[in-house]
């Protein structure tokens, strides 16, 4: 197995694209006509008011929801939406909440989807979960059961589970919100590394701070659009529109 998050195509191949998305819940539109591409390697941070669309992109992208239009690639490869949660192995996401098994330990956890999934033999799986779980740092909770982790734990079991299936892409859906504040930096540092091994990432996140740092680009969501996108320094330094600056100015002086 080579490094955690090593690409697994040349850096700056397109590995996901957006045209065209429209997504509603009953007369809500929830997304508009969201156009976007990430390129392998990428990290791309999304921001924005709650109720914005950003988490609902992510589902889409996971087809964990079903778009009303457009069309959604992923590895070169048009993602066929036919119905709910189909698990594309391409794909890793993280969400809020953690969604452990609890009556498996963690290795369990981290061995289902792979042997369940992409028919992976036992023994390779088990080896690679050990391995993830040393990345993230717990190696020593492999036979623990999730209730006896902290938040902190179980949500970087949830990162090495997703990375057990060794995606091409990792959606994080803000994934320390559900976390106590002391922890939220043990997970973050998971990211950024991952990040600097090269893994292409989404993340929906309040985080700037982590934004600011890591992201190569961010993008700023509102009302289901896509407002504004750029690199961390012109997106906090000189936004271009103005529903962005009202937006910065409020986080920043929080």
């Amino acid at each position: 197995m080579g490094a955690v998050g090593a690409p697994t195509a040349p850096a700056g191949a397109e590995v996901v694209r957006l045209t065209g998305i429209w997504k509603s819940f009953g007369a809500t539109m929830v997304l508009r006509g969201i156009d976007l591409a990430v390129s392998r390697g990428e990290v791309l941070a999304l921001c924005g008011p709650s109720g914005s669309g950003k988490s609902t992109l992510l589902k889409c992208i996971n087809g964990l929801e079903l778009v009303d239009r457009g069309e959604i690639v992923v590895g070169g490869h048009r993602k066929q939406f036919t119905r709910f949660g189909t698990l594309d192995p391409r794909i890793g996401m993280v969400f809020q909440s953690f969604n452990l098994f609890p009556h498996l330990d963690v290795l369990q956890n981290l061995v289902i989807g792979p042997r369940l999934v992409i028919d992976t033999p036992r023994k390779a799986a088990e080896e690679r979960a050990l391995a993830y779980l040393e990345r993230v740092g717990i190696a020593d909770k492999a036979h623990a059961y999730p209730e006896t982790l902290s938040g902190g734990q179980q949500q970087r079991v949830a990162i090495a589970r997703a990375l057990c299936m060794e995606p091409e892409v990792m959606l994080f859906d803000e994934p320390t919100s559900a976390l106590d504040p002391e922890m939220i930096n043990e997970v973050l540092d998971v990211m950024t590394d991952l990040a600097g091994d090269g893994m292409t990432m989404i993340a929906v996140t309040h985080e700037m701070g982590f934004a600011r740092e890591v992201a190569d680009r961010i993008v700023f969501m509102d009302a289901g659009q896509i407002v504004e996108s750029g690199p961390p320094e012109e997106f906090f330094q000189s936004p271009k529109e103005e529903r962005t600056r009202q937006f910065i100015g409020k986080i920043l002086r929080h």
